[in-house]
């Protein structure tokens, strides 16, 4: 097996790398430290009983997600990981959809593609702000707009007043918005940054809130996602046509047990952001890689002579055992010029370096 049948093997396993323990995954973007916080503890001491326990119903879990997020139950429907309700908004949507590109594909490949209006930034890096997007979709009119914020994979992010000032214009244009800020917690400012908030949403109820849990908390094995918009009709009916135990025992738990580790996950959040600007600084030293601003749990990367991403990506896997993205269903960029990697925790990162600097 060559070297990119091996990478593409690993790509079309979309997970389960706990078989490949030594394997340092850089592909998937979770949280490196909330998870070793002592609220896994609490989980392992209880594992007897919730593997054997049937979960709760939606309304349960609706009451518990509401707690965990302070949003009124009736705002929030919890899933199995954002994956799951992004299936479901995007099989709710009628007409057409704007997306910015290059972009997290869940979303558009639920649509056939003549509903899909895409915006590709022509600034350095990928950089846009809201008035890019108010000034391209005012000419390609769209029923809905779509921003992931921080974006991925290009970590391009558009601050609160910025998102009010689109916020404003979708109501003003009857422009639904969907907004997924599955990342906002890796952000300067995280704790003022969100748009899950009850009085935000009742002014804008044409918006849409998704937030993937498993990334934020670092714990993607519970597939945990939210979605909050006032729109209690939608929500309700989306409620609805999710199956009935969407929500495993584990997730139920951890949402009942979250609101005593609030402190935890806030010194997590400050402790990665700090790890995510020590890396920057070391993977700018590295010249055959561009390294693009980002305020999520990862880095875009443009690949510079003498190497090309698929081919970079693979000698990482199979010299170094560590396994990056190298953006290869991506649309909106060239093709084999670009990769995207993970911001892991400080050791790991120190590894990640050591490998890029011996291949220069």
């Amino acid at each position: 097996m060559n070297r990119e049948q091996l990478l593409k093997q690993y790509y079309s396993r979309y997970g389960g790398f706990w078989r490949f323990p030594e394997m340092l995954d850089y592909c998937y973007l979770v949280n490196p430290y909330f998870n070793r916080s002592s609220i896994i503890t609490d989980m392992q001491e209880f594992f007897p009983v919730l593997v054997s326990e049937y979960p709760s119903g939606m309304a349960v879990n609706s009451k518990l997600a509401s707690k965990c997020w302070n949003i009124k139950q009736e705002y929030v429907i919890p899933g199995n990981g954002a994956a799951e309700l992004i299936k479901v908004l995007m099989e709710n949507l009628e007409g057409t959809i704007g997306v910015i590109r290059p972009t997290f594909e869940e979303y558009p490949n639920r649509l056939p593609d003549e509903r899909v209006f895409t915006f590709v930034s022509k600034k350095a890096d990928f950089r846009y702000d809201e008035d890019d997007l108010i000034e391209y979709f005012s000419t390609v009119p769209v029923d809905t707009l779509l921003l992931i914020n921080p974006d991925n994979p290009s970590g391009n992010f558009i601050s609160m007043q910025g998102i009010r000032k689109l916020a404003d214009w979708t109501k003003q244009k009857n422009i639904q918005f969907i907004l997924d800020e599955s990342f906002v917690d890796f952000t300067e400012g995280y704790e003022n940054n969100t748009c899950i908030n009850n009085s935000f949403l009742e002014e804008y109820p044409q918006m849409f809130v998704m937030k993937s849990i498993s990334k934020s908390y670092g714990v993607p094995g519970l597939r945990l996602g939210i979605l909050c918009s006032s729109n209690v009709d939608a929500i309700a009916k989306m409620k609805k046509q999710v199956s009935i135990w969407n929500i495993n025992s584990f997730a139920e738990f951890f949402m009942q047990i979250y609101p005593k580790y609030k402190d935890d996950y806030k010194k997590a959040c400050d402790q990665f952001i700090k790890t995510r600007n020590d890396f920057e600084k070391e993977l700018k030293k590295i010249p055959f890689i561009h390294v693009m601003p980002s305020q999520a749990n990862y880095f875009f990367l443009e690949v510079l002579p003498p190497y090309k991403p698929k081919e970079l990506c693979a000698i990482l896997l199979e010299k170094y055992n560590i396994l990056a993205s190298a953006c290869l269903a991506k649309k909106g960029i060239e093709p084999n010029r670009y990769m995207r990697i993970a911001v892991r925790n400080h050791g790991d990162n120190a590894k990640f370096i050591q490998a890029m600097n011996e291949l220069i």
